[in-house]
């Protein structure tokens, strides 16, 4: 399995899983790759750190060394300490926001392509007042907004469609 950092033309950092670079080039020739952000299917590989299998090997430390401590093994050399896993700023952000958008999407009602009758619908007290979700044209969507309906926009339509690993 190959693991590639790739990038859409808006500079969204993503992962893609392959079965060997073959597989990456193959799909990239025909256009399936896509940004789980914006669905951009332009679509370059970065840089990425390779991860080495080394299986049985294991760094030599003393018992009496702790990872967690950096105490001192028989020979006076340091064990090595736990090292932080870095966390790019951007992608945290993302993540949080993410998370906060699925909560929304939870609690609310999915109404469909049903989503302005039904913010009309409540405006005018037709229908009992509920969180709900769907979809709509930013035209219908400004509409609303003009009518004193609060619209607010949902990001990340293309994550949210499927599940992310």
């Amino acid at each position: 399995m190959k693991v590639f950092n790739l990038k859409c033309e808006h500079g969204h950092s993503f992962e893609g899983w392959f079965k060997s670079h073959v597989a990456y080039e193959d799909q990239q020739a025909r256009g399936l790759l896509s940004c789980p952000f914006c669905e951009s299917r332009v679509i370059e590989k970065t840089l990425s750190a390779p991860r080495l299998n080394l299986s049985g090997a294991q760094p030599e430390v003393a018992e009496a060394a702790t990872a967690d401590t950096g105490a001192a093994d028989q020979r006076g050399v340091a064990a090595p300490q736990q090292t932080p896993v870095a966390v790019h700023p951007q992608g945290a952000a993302l993540a949080a926001a993410l998370k906060v958008v699925r909560q929304m999407l939870e609690h609310s009602e999915d109404v469909g392509d049903r989503f302005a009758e039904e913010a009309r619908a409540m405006h005018a007290n037709d229908v009992p007042l509920r969180a709900i979700h769907g979809s709509t044209s930013l035209e219908t969507a400004q509409e609303l907004a003009e009518e004193g309906i609060p619209v607010v926009p949902l990001p990340f339509a293309g994550l949210l469609k499927t599940p992310l690993q």
